[in-house]
């Protein structure tokens, strides 16, 4: 799957005005259910029992329509750089923000769902050009997942995790990076622990808030803090993880809602804002609204949805168990993550840990939540790797 430099083209985003005035009439004629049964005078969490509360969603409905501007963000993706390339026979979109320094490592930021490259639009430039001279710099590359926004849908099965993680050597390959450093969330981590894993000679280490433990290790021997979090995963994946099922089953199904009523699509993507913040009540005590509404304006108006879905069908309970990874990795539990892994069991898979840490706030969406903490987390973390590792290139 080698390529040649010249097949990277620029490319940029400019939505049509039919497309934008399509999606506000759509908003328009929305039919919406009768209210949620749950108390509505209870606060917090418990508001969002039966999901997407209707006075939550009626008020970003709303703001989608006759205050939302998608325009900035498709002129802050054109401004930091954006490629598309052919890979396996499949266009891959990206981000490529080269750092105007001379000691600057490639490193590969890979999204999950239902994020998107929206994830780190603000994290880029201070990771390419930071403020303190004394931080470490990095060449940015942020591709689109295959299915999600601007990267091509796969009309055939096989794009999973391992065949994502082979194509981003490739993509990096062909921006001249031989060898770089990696990081990742939600399914950015899975791939990214398979990069680490399965690339050690392209891969100088890895950086992820998503580490999981190869199964079925006792939990003999964790703290009181670690129990919790294995309680707390095994009842997310038992008890709240329905989209994951239906997007692993049924893609197809699910799908034709998500490309079809902008509203059915906002709901299933705000719900999880919702429950994976470190939040009280609303996404939006840590997450603007605009840069939510960036990140499903994306999904509507690429028509990913089902394609979206399909990683779920491709990848979900994929990793192989006996994956090793012996490159030097960081790991961030973030407290209000879906998923936290105890210590003990990630060096089980993650044989190099050379920095550990638990932050204090947080949740699945770190870099959009505490954008400032991540960079620094992901900076140290990074630097921490490249002292155990090898060299740039």
């Amino acid at each position: 799957m080698n390529l040649r430099t010249g097949d990277v083209r620029a490319y940029e985003v400019h939505a049509t005005d039919a497309d934008l005035d399509d999606l506000r009439a759509r908003l328009a004629a929305a039919r919406l259910p009768e209210p949620e049964t749950v108390d509505r005078a209870a606060t917090g969490r418990r508001r969002w029992e039966q999901g997407v509360p209707r006075a939550d969603l009626v008020d970003v409905v709303d703001y989608w329509r006759t205050g939302y501007d998608w325009r900035p963000f498709e002129a802050r993706i054109n401004r930091i750089g954006q490629f598309r390339t052919t890979i396996d026979g499949l266009g891959i979109h990206f981000l490529h923000r080269r750092s105007a320094r001379a000691d600057a490592t490639p490193l590969i930021l890979t999204h999950g769902w239902p994020g998107s490259i929206a994830e780190f639009v603000d994290v880029v430039d201070e990771l390419a050009e930071p403020k303190d001279a004394d931080a470490p710099a990095f060449h940015v590359v942020v591709p689109s997942l295959p299915g999600f926004g601007f990267s091509d849908k796969p009309a055939t099965t096989g794009w999973g995790i391992e065949k994502i993680a082979a194509a981003w050597v490739d993509l990096m390959g062909t921006l001249g990076y031989s060898r770089f450093a990696a990081h990742g969330g939600d399914w950015g981590g899975v791939i990214t622990t398979v990069l680490g894993g399965r690339f050690p000679e392209h891969v100088l280490g890895i950086h992820t808030t998503t580490a999981q433990a190869p199964p079925g290790l006792s939990t003999d021997g964790l703290t009181a803090t670690e129990r919790a979090w294995a309680e707390e995963t095994r009842d997310f994946w038992r008890h709240r993880a329905a989209y994951a099922k239906q997007q692993a089953t049924r893609p197809q199904t699910i799908g034709y809602s998500l490309v079809d009523s902008p509203v059915g699509l906002l709901a299933w993507i705000l719900d999880k804002f919702a429950e994976w913040t470190d939040t009280e009540d609303s996404p939006f005590e840590t997450i603007s609204r605009d840069r939510v509404l960036d990140d499903v304006t994306l999904y509507w108006l690429t028509r990913t949805g089902a394609s979206s879905a399909r990683i779920y069908y491709e990848s979900h309970d994929s990793l192989d168990p006996g994956l090793r990874v012996d490159v030097p990795s960081a790991i961030s539990v973030y407290p209000r993550d879906i998923e936290k892994c105890p210590r003990v069991w990630a060096q089980e898979r993650f044989r190099r840990i050379v920095r550990w840490r638990s932050p204090e706030a947080g949740g699945h969406f770190p870099s959009l939540e505490v954008p400032e903490y991540f960079v620094k987390d992901l900076r140290e973390g990074l630097a921490a790797v490249l002292a155990a590792g090898g060299s740039r290139s």
